[in-house]
């Protein structure tokens, strides 16, 4: 590994770095996940990751949030920002709603008695308080997602990150899904209001992207082709005469 450089930020201030990777590589045993890419990304920032399946989205998010490592080149992260990671499908614990939220706020220090109190507002938050006493196992696809989503939300995390948080709903749980992304990063769900939370989130739903993104990524074979506002992304010249395998992803035209 070249080296990575870890540096620390005031977290929330519009216009300072979250995110600097310079030429960064990771391998995945002898596969080469990603390679050279160069990314620079500010606190309140809500970043797609688009891309055919095995493109290197889901190994982009690991890379930023610390789960894997660069084999090479250099990556800064603002080390004060708190990061919330949901997966395609969460893991449940076996026992309540509740619990579920509770358990990982008093193991990361807070009293039992106020992480139970904050798991109660996180779920009012996303319309679950009457689920707190059920057990999570139990709940289906949309409510598990939400009840991550209140998890995160408990965390007060600065940057949320989402791997395909919509890709095996029905329509409804969609929505609901997107509609609580999109209160959480706008700061509607923060207790203050007025704390936009930065968003990286990876997506087969171009649809989802435009909704939620403002600048949008393009990978292909664990290479950064496109990187580009969303509405130039989808609807400017650049996109055709200057990526135009982006441009054929969009139009759904790639083999």
């Amino acid at each position: 590994m070249d080296g990575q450089a870890v540096t620390a930020a005031s977290p929330g201030a519009p216009g300072l770095a979250l995110f600097d990777l310079r030429q960064v590589g990771v391998r995945l045993g002898s596969v080469n996940a990603l390679t050279g890419v160069d990314l620079h990304m500010v606190h309140g920032e809500r970043v797609a990751l688009v891309g055919a399946n095995g493109c290197g989205k889901s190994t982009m998010l690991r890379l930023l949030n610390g789960l894997l490592q660069p084999a090479g080149g250099r990556i800064v992260r603002d080390a004060s920002a708190r990061q919330a990671l949901l997966f395609q499908r969460p893991h449940m614990l076996r026992t309540t709603v509740r619990s579920n939220i509770a358990l990982g706020l008093w193991l990361g220090g807070l009293g039992w008695t106020d992480a139970k109190r904050r798991a109660m507002q996180a779920l009012e938050r996303v319309g679950m308080a009457e689920l707190a006493g059920r057990n999570a196992k139990t709940l289906s696809g949309g409510q598990q997602q939400r009840l991550a989503l209140a998890r995160a939300w408990a965390s007060r995390p600065d940057v949320l990150m989402l791997d395909e948080p919509t890709a095996s709903l029905d329509p409804r749980a969609k929505h609901d899904v997107e509609t609580l992304v999109a209160e959480f990063t706008s700061g509607g769900l923060e207790p203050d209001g007025d704390r936009p939370v930065s968003l990286v989130f990876a997506s087969h739903n171009l649809g989802q992207v435009k909704r939620l993104a403002t600048r949008v990524i393009y990978l292909e074979h664990g290479r950064v082709l496109a990187d580009l506002p969303v509405e130039q992304f989808f609807n400017g010249p650049l996109l055709q005469a200057q990526y135009p395998a982006a441009h054929l992803f969009v139009k759904g035209e790639l083999p």
